[in-house]
């Protein structure tokens, strides 16, 4: 692209087709009209099915991992046949491809998790749900948390939009699930399940953020991206990403890791790493005062977990 964008020369905006992803496509337009007084019908909101999106019966880390997300979009990206591609930067890669350049994440919103039950079930935590209670999830950090808090607990596999989910928890494949309060929100949900505290139930990285790619060599796209990006949330959510990175994990690691900023003006980062089954797992913090702060962490966690910790992450 080139210059600001005009009606006859629109900034293509790539998006998964799902409606949370929509909604972040168009918190993302609404970013830039705000930013650069950009004409409404200069922005062009391209949606595309991701390959993870038509995958429901299984988990993605059995087929592919998150770049089932990113697929369609990359080879958009890459082709010129979008401008930006908008993310849920937890389902992103850790490591990206040198062609593509992260150039904004927008505030985030709430990073922890929200309990939803079925209907007859009163639980507004973990802690509460009926004994042998079944809650479905595909993430392998929820799974390896809640068994962690309740061993009872049987964890099934459920898949699909924000939707499919809670549909399939009404029909009784599930007693509760757990769902992201940032994408229930921007989906309007505000009063769907109940928020589980962070300390309990730790975030996964990069949860509730928003990233905004383009190509690295696209210096008209980097710049209107650049007045976008929120720094405090840049900064924080890097440092979740540098520690998955020196962990050496996939997909298939259970892990939580959530930076936040402190009221003495520091950026603290907790983490947790997890066996399959949560019986073991190792816990730490650390100040992100540099760039050596993340990946000195998750060399600590793992040199002090039990083998069936650190054979899951780069510890093997």
């Amino acid at each position: 692209m080139i210059g600001i964008p005009t009606p006859e020369n629109p900034l293509r905006i790539g998006t998964r087709a799902s409606p949370l992803a929509m909604a972040q496509a168009h918190m993302a337009a609404a970013a830039l009209i705000a930013s650069h007084g950009i004409d409404m019908a200069a922005l062009e909101i391209v949606p595309m099915t991701a390959t993870g999106d038509k995958i429901q019966d299984r988990a993605l880390a059995e087929v592919g991992g998150k770049a089932l997300w990113t697929r369609e979009l990359d080879a958009a990206l890459d082709s010129g046949r979008i401008d930006i591609a908008v993310h849920s930067l937890k389902d992103v890669e850790t490591l990206r491809d040198a062609r593509f350049f992260l150039g904004a994440m927008l505030e985030r919103a709430d990073p922890r998790d929200r309990l939803v039950v079925r209907e007859g079930i009163s639980a507004a935590t973990i802690a509460d749900l009926p004994h042998r209670a079944r809650l479905g999830t595909s993430s392998p950090r929820r799974a390896a948390q809640v068994k962690r808090i309740r061993p009872d607990l049987e964890t099934v596999l459920l898949r699909g939009n924000v939707a499919t989910r809670l549909a399939k928890i009404a029909d009784g494949d599930a007693d509760a699930t757990l769902l992201a309060a940032a994408g229930l929100d921007r989906l309007g949900m505000h009063d769907v399940g109940s928020v589980q505290a962070a300390d309990m139930l730790l975030p996964a990285a990069s949860q509730g953020a928003i990233g905004i790619e383009c190509r690295a060599d696209d210096d008209a796209a980097c710049t209107l991206l650049a007045a976008i990006d929120h720094e405090p949330t840049h900064r924080a959510v890097a440092g979740e990403r540098a520690f998955l990175a020196a962990l050496g994990g996939d997909c298939r690691s259970p892990v939580a890791a959530h930076a936040s900023w402190q009221a003495d003006g520091n950026l603290r980062l907790d983490a947790e790493i997890f066996s399959d089954d949560g019986a073991d797992h190792g816990a730490g913090h650390a100040i992100l005062d540099g760039p050596e702060a993340a990946e000195a962490l998750a060399r600590r966690l793992l040199a002090a977990a039990p083998d069936n910790v650190r054979r899951l992450f780069g510890g093997a």
